[in-house]
């Protein structure tokens, strides 16, 4: 007899085993810590591209305002709130791209869409913004404070032909001085002039071989908004060391005021303590109004050296790389933040360490009181003793006094009861006893109250 055997299935067809788990529970931020390595990945670029990007500071803007925002383009109907929550969300409409990115105090959109064919021709605003795939209108609303807004233009060319670049490149950029520089190993070459048009947006333009990689030229468009956006936002503590400039030379003045004070010795030290509090309480309030600032400040300007060494610019010859050109700028006023922030730091420690100066002026007047003070004490003390041992005589004579009283009365109790007694005669001749009696025993209740001190 034959046996059947059933088909064996084919193992493209086997449900998959479930994973064995040989490690111990994942901590609660394990996904979220680990996933942040690819929370901002960059576009893939399809050349000839336009470029459209807004950065917005988005202090008092809630996440629900930028995503009822979003749901206004089109298609996004469905976008609901729950997809805004990682920070960055990239959508898609009509054949183009919107990648929309909120951080700390900016929130970045960044519209790629097929470059017009005239645009690098006429370069007109008016003309560019009325060819975008999103309505004017939509910009204008987006939720925020304009920070940041470029314009690039990203096309396929030669970059060894640096003639040609330059004949691209002159309508886009109009003819003003142009920063160019070639990145990476002559891989792209990138132009700009960091000047705001009447329309409120910057230019670049970036120019690549026809074999650049769609993912490269997404990480060249990611690293040049990054810079651009960072350079503002490191900029914007600036103004804030500018105004802080003349507080901390009047607190400075303040200060030194303070410390020639304090040398005089007839100084009000109450005085002294009140203006100090002052001046304290006025340096604690800039440091904790803008430190932040300054710190942030000075977290951007660290990103735009990262972002300029990541781009590996090799110079064109007449022309300032875009790199230089910007350090060269933005050096001045970090180094005037920098040192602002410095001030403010230094400031505050003189001003603790004055405090602790007028602490010690006044701890030693106090115990200058307290020594004069302690001394009438003891002065007090001394009398009190003289005057206590003044009043023991007078109360050693005050009881023999009434001791001898009573013993007389007693004499001429027995006197008039018949007994042979003589009551004058008697007392007198206590009189030593009585005297002697009492100071012994006044000595022996003292030399119980010194024993019981001393337990």
């Amino acid at each position: 007899m034959t046996s059947v055997l059933p088909p064996a299935v084919p193992p493209a067809t086997q449900p998959p085993s479930p994973s064995l788990r040989v490690l111990p529970p994942d901590d609660a931020q394990r996904r979220v810590l680990h996933n942040e390595v690819h929370a901002r990945p960059p576009a893939r670029i399809r050349l000839p591209a336009l470029v459209v990007y807004v950065a917005v500071l988005n202090e008092g803007i809630t996440r629900e305002m930028e995503w009822q925002h979003l749901r206004q383009l089109p298609g996004q109907e469905d976008l609901t709130l729950e997809h805004l929550s990682g920070n960055f969300q990239r959508l898609r409409f009509a054949n183009h791209t919107l990648k929309w990115e909120r951080h700390t105090e900016f929130t970045r959109y960044s519209i790629v869409q097929a470059l017009p064919d005239d645009a690098l021709i006429h370069g007109n605003d008016d003309a560019l913004i009325q060819s975008l795939v999103v309505a004017p209108a939509w910009l204008a609303s987006i939720p925020g404070r304009t920070v940041a807004a470029i314009m690039m233009a990203m096309v396929h060319g030669d970059v060894d032909d640096v003639a040609g670049m330059r004949a691209v490149g002159e309508p886009w950029i109009e003819g003003r001085e142009t920063m160019a520089s070639l990145l990476g190993i002559r891989r792209s070459c990138v132009m700009t002039d960091f000047r705001l048009r009447p329309s409120g947006f910057e230019r670049l333009l970036v120019i690549s071989p026809p074999d650049t990689s769609e993912l490269r030229v997404g990480r060249i468009s990611q690293r040049l908004l990054e810079l651009e956006t960072y350079r503002l936002m490191a900029l914007r503590g600036l103004p804030v060391a500018k105004d802080l400039g003349p507080v901390l030379t009047g607190a400075e003045s303040q200060l030194a005021e303070i410390m020639a004070r304090m040398e005089n010795a007839e100084t009000s030290d109450q005085d002294l303590l009140n203006i100090l509090i002052g001046l304290a309480a006025r340096i604690e309030r800039a440091t904790a109004t803008h430190m932040y600032r300054f710190s942030a400040t000075m977290a951007y300007h660290s990103l735009v050296e990262q972002r300029i060494e990541q781009l590996r610019e090799t110079p064109i010859p007449g022309t300032q790389t875009v790199g230089e050109f910007m350090l060269r700028r933005l050096s001045p006023a970090m180094a005037t933040v920098q040192a602002t922030s410095q001030r403010l730091t230094s400031l505050s420690q003189r001003v603790e360490r004055a405090s602790a100066l007028l602490r010690t002026r006044v701890d030693i007047a106090t115990e200058t009181q307290n020594q004069m003070l302690l001394e009438k004490l003891t002065k007090g003390q001394d009398l009190q003793l003289r005057l206590q041992s003044t009043v023991e005589g007078l109360s050693i004579a005050a009881i023999a006094y009434y001791v001898v009283s009573l013993i007389l009365y007693v004499g001429k109790a027995g006197k008039a009861a018949g007994l042979p007694v003589h009551p004058d005669v008697l007392a007198g001749a206590l009189i030593p006893l009585v005297l002697l009696g009492v100071w012994w025993g006044t000595r022996q209740i003292h030399k119980k109250l010194k024993h019981s001190d001393q337990d």
